[in-house]
């Protein structure tokens, strides 16, 4: 941070749109899907035909109010639709339905973690509202084409108060909304596919002031990386024209992110530009105390929440923890080994976020898409722990357990995996690769001890990783003195 930046705050606040992932639209029976052909997911009611009439998809209302209950918001069990009035080629009523002075949800507050402390950031609200359609560009023709696919596709809008104060925290903030959707199960939170994506409101203060400055706003900002340098790059501009005297305009801004620049879109816009009023073909909803009660319940335990668990319970260091809290599935795979009680929680989160999340990664798949089970990988974690195989061993274990269904016993067995203890074939395994590396042992004479690491790989290389690797260094410091 320079010396200008550190006598000005940044505040940020994010309004984050995220696709629900019902198998119909809010308002319609169209199928919510992404990737179809153009216009072949629309009828009537998303094109905004004359005379046709939504109804209120029930799914929808209990998503959002489950994202409601995660964040500890007020919900408001009665309330209702309301039209946003505003004209583009891409909305064909030339209004969206949506909410306006009762939102489902509001009132609310999320924990994120930023740089291992907890920060609390306030939530506005939560409403429910429909998507506009996609105006499609091509070099292949002139003007612009429209795709309704789009129209109706279901979004809750999540608002944060200006509680964020500096692109790190809106980028971790984003990152645990993102992952509290994927915990419901109720967005898939593609960002590619545009299913989150964020408004994001900025403004700078001098430090000490307790008013805050002008806000701009960028629109439809659609990954992590791009609301990070969409902020920095706006406090950096905004700063800049207050030290040159000027004054900073509340406007609408876009965000291009391929040249890290953006520019006005629209000036000045507030709530009365829309002119809100109830939804008239969409009657005032009631949701009860038990629904809510249900729903509430169904919510499981939070990443943040997992995250601090891990730490305290097992030991784990936070950024382990927060890797392992941060997939679901990962995560309740991780619960059940522990669960089990037989070995090392510590050595559980290592291959969980080594070698596991390696093979997962690289193959795109879920823990749940393999042969893997809980059992297999503590009774390989036991094996390890008695000295009955080598890490080395185990990676090979692991790979065929994944695919396979045998125990680690058996892998072990056929591939003829068991670990060597026998002092006598250690011995002239470290005798051997001394006679081989004499420059090694010499270096090590002249105090470079860390070449016994790449001595007793040298080991492990020539027992096809089945030698004792603690026996093995023992071995070696002491047969170095006699050569």
């Amino acid at each position: 941070m320079n010396s200008v930046n550190e006598r000005y705050e940044v505040i940020v606040g994010l309004e984050i749109h995220a696709e629900l992932c019902t198998k119909t639209k809010i308002f319609c029976g169209c199928k919510n899907a992404f990737g179809a052909e153009v216009n072949t997911l629309c009828c009537p009611v998303c094109m905004g035909l004359p005379g046709s009439l939504p109804v209120l998809n029930k799914q929808v209302v209990d998503y959002a109010i489950k994202m409601g209950c995660a964040l500890g918001c007020t919900i408001n069990r009665v309330s209702k639709n309301d039209r946003k009035n505003y004209y583009y080629p891409d909305l064909p009523k030339a209004y969206q339905i949506s909410q306006f002075d009762v939102p489902l949800c509001e009132h609310g507050a999320l924990d994120i973690l930023v740089d291992g402390e907890v920060k609390r950031v306030g939530i506005t609200r939560i409403h429910i509202e429909e998507d506009a359609g996609k105006l499609i560009h091509d070099d292949a023709f002139a003007g612009s084409l429209v795709d309704f696919n789009r129209c109706g596709v279901p979004l809750i809008e999540i608002v944060s108060e200006p509680d964020l104060r500096s692109a790190e925290e809106a980028k971790a903030y984003m990152e645990a909304i993102t992952g509290i959707l994927l915990y419901l199960g109720i967005s898939d939170a593609k960002m590619q596919e545009g299913s989150v994506r964020a408004d994001v409101n900025v403004s700078v203060r001098p430090r000490g002031q307790a008013e805050f400055g002008t806000r701009t706003e960028m629109k439809n900002v659609n990954s992590f990386g791009a609301v990070y340098r969409a902020i920095q790059y706006e406090a950096q501009r905004q700063i800049e024209v207050l030290e040159a005297g000027g004054v900073i305009e509340q406007e609408t801004r876009r965000w291009d992110d391929a040249k890290g620049v953006n520019y006005v879109l629209r000036t000045k816009e507030d709530a009365q530009d829309y002119r809100y009023f109830p939804e008239p073909d969409l009657l005032t909803f009631v949701v009860s105390e038990q629904h809510v009660r249900e729903l509430a319940d169904s919510v499981p335990e939070l990443p943040v929440a997992k995250t601090l668990r891990y730490v305290k319970e097992y030991g784990l260091n936070q950024d382990d923890a927060q890797l392992l809290a941060s997939s679901k599935p990962r995560s309740e795979f991780f619960d059940a080994c522990v669960a089990l009680n037989k070995c090392d929680k510590k050595a559980v989160s290592n291959w969980m976020i080594g070698d596991i999340a390696r093979i997962l990664n690289e193959r795109r798949i879920e823990v749940g898409d393999t042969k893997l089970t809980p059992e297999k990988l503590t009774d390989m974690i036991v094996l390890i722990e008695k000295g009955a195989i080598s890490n080395t061993a185990a990676k090979t274990v692991l790979e065929t357990m994944i695919d396979e269904e045998r125990s680690p016993d058996e892998i072990v067995r056929e591939k003829g995996l068991a670990q060597v203890s026998d002092t006598g074939a250690l011995l002239a395994i470290v005798r051997e690769v001394l006679a081989g590396n004499a420059k090694a042992v010499a270096d090590y004479k002249n105090g470079k001890t860390n070449v016994l690491g790449f001595l007793v790989g040298q080991c492990m290389k020539a027992s096809r990783g089945q030698g004792n690797p603690a026996m093995l260094r023992e071995m070696l410091a002491k047969e170095i003195e006699t050569v």
